[in-house]
């Protein structure tokens, strides 16, 4: 299968399995693009996800078009991000249909109360994911040591987004400029 055929066929099974929002879906992204296709590298995929919180649209197409850039240019850049969304627009048409002619079945709110906690499981596996590769840095050498500037910052972040409830696109810019000051 060519390049271009491989991002298409991945991006439409992440997809597949993206429906209700792209965070639940992180830790497949990893595995696909990471792990088994190695298009790139963990800390690559850590910093592709930082930056498709921060533009807008949803994540796993941001993250379709960042990762297709990364392994084929422009024209993977578009052949991820189609292959990302059309497998939703079928999706979301059948799913929309099915609820209409059903929404007064039982059966319909005994699905739907499964289907939150395993959502509620996979956001917390990329949330945990993210996490490490970012406040775990490598040395030289492989082994693995608490990056102290990272843990900073994420403290500072969730103490001003939690407990001033300052607006996170302002937290996301002070991140930025500390980075910068920093490195």
């Amino acid at each position: 299968m060519s390049g271009l055929a491989e991002l298409l066929a991945s991006f439409f099974k992440v997809g597949l399995c993206s429906i209700g929002g792209g965070y639940a879906v992180i830790p497949m992204i990893q595995q696909e693009i990471v792990e088994r296709r190695g298009w790139i590298t963990a800390r690559v995929f850590a910093d592709i996800i930082t930056i498709s919180q921060m533009t807008p649209g949803p994540l796993a197409v941001n993250a379709s078009t960042f990762v297709g850039v990364q392994a084929a240019g422009i024209a993977g850049a578009l052949t991820a991000t189609v292959g990302c969304t059309v497998s939703g627009v079928i999706i979301s048409a059948l799913l929309y249909s099915f609820l209409i002619k059903n929404r007064a079945s039982s059966l319909t709110s005994e699905l739907i109360g499964p289907l939150k906690a395993a959502s509620a499981g996979l956001i917390l596996s990329a949330a945990a994911t993210i996490t490490l590769s970012t406040l775990v840095a490598r040395t030289a050498s492989g082994a693995a040591s608490i990056d102290r500037t990272a843990l900073l910052l994420f403290a500072a972040s969730l103490l001003a987004a939690r407990r001033y409830r300052i607006n996170p696109v302002m937290i996301i810019a002070a991140a930025g400029l500390a980075g910068l000051i920093i490195n």
